[in-house]
């Protein structure tokens, strides 16, 4: 519990910080969109890279619960991007909300599908 008390508190610095930086949108959430994409892909990675090295026990699972439940889970946010596409939704830009919502999960999926390539291929070496 405590390593994903700890790895979620700097996770949600970190986007916190990003968010901050970005200075907000009128348009598509660019920072949002960009946490939760780049989420994807280190996320992949990880659980490919431990579970290509061995069973969750031990350290593996030390890494995941800090580094993917904590850290990533506290780094990447689904109720912002929730709140995003209703606050389109609701300001009249439909288009613009089905945009975000279709981008953000096919991006997602498709990071993903590369972060689990990336880590075969470079553990496989």
């Amino acid at each position: 519990m405590a390593l994903v008390l700890l790895g979620g508190a700097a996770g949600t610095a970190l986007r916190d910080a990003i968010e901050r930086a970005s200075g907000g949108s009128d348009g598509f959430p660019w920072a949002t969109f960009g946490i939760n994409v780049s989420g994807a892909l280190v996320l992949a990675m990880l659980v490919e890279a431990l579970a290509l090295r061995g069973s969750d026990v031990g350290r593996r699972r030390r890494w995941r619960l800090l580094l993917g439940t904590g850290f990533l889970g506290g780094y990447t946010t689904y109720s912002t991007f929730g709140v995003e596409t209703d606050t389109l939704l609701r300001d009249g830009r439909p288009g613009l909300a089905m945009t975000y919502a279709l981008a953000t999960v096919l991006a997602g999926l498709v990071v993903s599908v590369l972060g689990i390539k990336v880590a075969r291929t470079e553990l496989l070496r």
